[in-house]
């Protein structure tokens, strides 16, 4: 494979990883503004960045399927498409729920793009290179993710929370031509049959699961909760007796790839209600403008972006699972620091949390996902590539409905007010500890996830 065609490549790959999670985080800064103009509620609010992940959830596995059936640079360049498409019309949106809907297009088109960034990669760079090239896309990830409460806080204040989808456009335009540019397709399971009754039944049991945890303390949530336990437990259940299954179960028999799979959705679940607590935190208690807010925010992923390609680089060279694990720890730590929040906290014991959550973040991440994809044949890289981002994306999701389900125990359906500012507080410090105490379980599975002598 040429060295131009890689270029493009990580050119491609590099884009379309900021353009998903960019869009997820950029939104969660201008949160307040929109509630201002929609008049909703904070568990309204929660629901915003919520929905892009369900749906995120919902298409993965399938697309990631798909791709590698029919082609993934098909099945990517479409995905674009259709993210650019929902971006540009959700900037006019005119109701909270017109923009819900939309946010559940945009999640469809990501989930086309960023179930199959991991597998092109591995499809093009062989395993001595992998590791560094997904690093370099990583990157990109990670400055997505948390680099979009900058942008998203500068867009905000200066020329509406709108014009952060019609940003998206741009970049959804650009990542178009770059595609167009990358020779080459791959459809290493190429005639084999999609799964559309796998698919369904995973498909539901996501969206009661989510939806329930998002329900949460009521009956109604604890049964949609254990509705969608069930439906999973069918799904596995189906699929391995499947002979073209939507998602290959005889993978997670694989030790390695189960515990760092697994490792995975601790450290997205940790890490992404990040953004919503803190922006929430800063603009509400500390009175912090939007553009004021994203700026302080920018410490984290100034540091994610600069050692995401040193770790991706490092995991070809000593064992990943050990790079992955000091990451966590040190995730685990950063949280711990935001766990003691307060009205009077400095800001420099904040930016410190966030330096210390960057580094964690970026030793973690690369060298995860070059375990796990290194564990699995070829013909399965579309596969575990979209297994692995519907691992980030529950994590995220579930890390969002614990967060919501913590802002509902102690604020409620109220606003957030000052008068309620102390009940916030709580919640927030509370979800800090909690995602602190799950890093160090994740510690753990990326320990223990190591090959058999």
């Amino acid at each position: 494979m040429s060295s131009t065609n890689k270029n493009y490549a990580l050119i491609v790959t590099v884009i379309a990883s900021f353009l998903t999670p960019f869009m997820g985080s950029s939104i969660n800064i201008a949160l307040p503004t929109i509630a201002l103009e929609f008049k909703a509620n904070a568990i309204l609010l929660g629901w915003i960045p919520t929905v892009y992940l369900l749906s995120l959830a919902v298409f993965l596995v399938p697309f990631g399927r798909i791709a590698d059936i029919y082609g993934r640079k098909r099945v990517f360049t479409y995905g674009i498409i259709i993210f650019t498409i929902s971006s540009l019309v959700a900037g006019f949106s005119i109701s909270t729920g017109m923009l819900l809907l939309l946010r559940v297009f945009q999640g469809l088109g990501a989930a086309m793009i960023f179930g199959n960034v991991a597998a092109i990669i591995a499809s093009l760079f062989p395993p001595g290179e992998r590791g560094r090239a997904l690093g370099i896309s990583v990157t990109g990830v990670f400055l997505g993710l948390f680099l979009g409460p900058v942008l998203g806080g500068f867009l905000t204040q200066n020329l509406g929370w709108r014009s952060i989808f019609f940003l998206n456009v741009v970049l959804g335009l650009l990542s178009t031509l770059a595609v167009l540019r990358l020779r080459g397709e791959w459809t290493e399971a190429q005639g084999e049959k999609f799964d559309l009754p796998g698919s369904l039944v995973l498909g539901m049991s996501l969206v009661s699961l989510m939806y329930g945890l998002s329900e949460l303390p009521t009956l109604h949530g604890f049964f949609l909760i254990l509705g969608g336990l069930l439906g999973l437990v069918l799904f596995f259940s189906v699929e391995s007796r499947m002979k073209s299954p939507v998602l290959e179960v005889k993978l997670f028999k694989n030790k390695i790839f189960t515990l760092h799979n697994l490792a995975a959705f601790i450290n997205y679940c940790a890490g992404v209600p990040i953004v919503f607590v803190l922006s929430l935190y800063l603009q509400y208690i500390r009175a912090l403008d939007p553009q004021s807010t994203g700026l302080l925010m920018a410490v984290q992923p100034v540091t994610m972006a600069i050692f995401s390609p040193l770790a991706g680089k490092l995991s070809d060279r000593a064992e990943p699972r050990l790079v992955a694990s000091a990451g966590m720890a040190f995730t685990a730590l950063g949280l711990a620091f935001l766990a003691f929040l307060t009205q009077e906290t400095s800001l420099f014991w904040i930016i410190s949390g966030l330096i210390i959550l960057g580094l964690g973040f970026a030793l973690f991440s690369s060298p995860n996902t070059n375990v796990i994809i290194s564990s699995v044949n070829s013909r399965y890289y579309g596969v575990a590539s979209a297994t692995l981002s519907t691992m980030r994306v529950l994590g995220q999701m579930s890390g969002m409905g614990l967060a919501i389900f913590t802002l509902a125990i102690f604020v409620g359906s109220a606003s957030i007010q000052p008068d309620n500012y102390g009940r916030f507080l709580l919640s927030a410090r509370i979800s800090f500890a909690l995602f602190s105490f799950m890093s160090l379980l994740g510690i753990i599975a990326s320990l223990s996830g190591k090959k058999e002598n």
